[in-house]
């Protein structure tokens, strides 16, 4: 067992976290004329009423700052057949113009990007953000809910791979 000593993540907090299944996300914004884009895993749901969830986002990230200006965000839950979109959204310093245009995609009425034949998109309105560590907490409240008429299988992230799950 190894502590934290309060200077350097621990590799074996990293390992144990990667044994946690998740679902895997492509958050999405709009802010000035770019969109701005990540995948997660990071997501939970916080309530009901009102329907509130959460996702975590590194603070450094330039996905951090844009969806804080421009106080909206999407979530996008991935299928099976979004993997390679979901590898490529992960891409540190992928470039803003263009990180669309081999992805299939709609645009909400606040022009913010859902994945077409994801499992379900969230569009939401930012609630709160709360400092954790090298993350930020951010809440959104659900303001629109789309479901696919056929879903597929899930995509999911397991011991740092992409998986799938019926």
């Amino acid at each position: 067992m190894t502590a934290y000593d309060g200077e350097r993540p621990s590799p074996q907090f990293r390992a144990a976290m990667s044994r946690l299944a998740s679902g895997v996300v492509a958050l999405t914004t709009r802010s000035g004329n770019h969109d701005y884009a990540m995948t997660a895993t990071a997501i939970a749901s916080v309530s009901l009423e009102p329907p509130l969830l959460l996702v975590c986002v590194e603070s450094s990230a330039r996905f951090h700052e844009a969806v804080v200006d421009s106080g909206a965000f999407a979530v996008s839950l991935l299928s099976r057949k979004q993997r390679r979109a979901a590898e490529w959204l992960a891409t540190p310093g992928k470039p803003l113009i263009g990180q669309f245009n081999q992805i299939p995609h709609t645009r909400s009425e606040a022009g913010i990007v859902l994945l077409t034949g994801s499992l379900a998109t969230l569009e939401c309105r930012v609630h709160a953000v709360h400092g954790a560590g090298d993350h930020s907490i951010v809440v959104g409240e659900v303001v629109q809910t789309a479901l696919a008429e056929r879903p597929g299988d899930a995509l999911v992230h397991y011991r740092s791979r992409y998986g799938s799950l019926s």
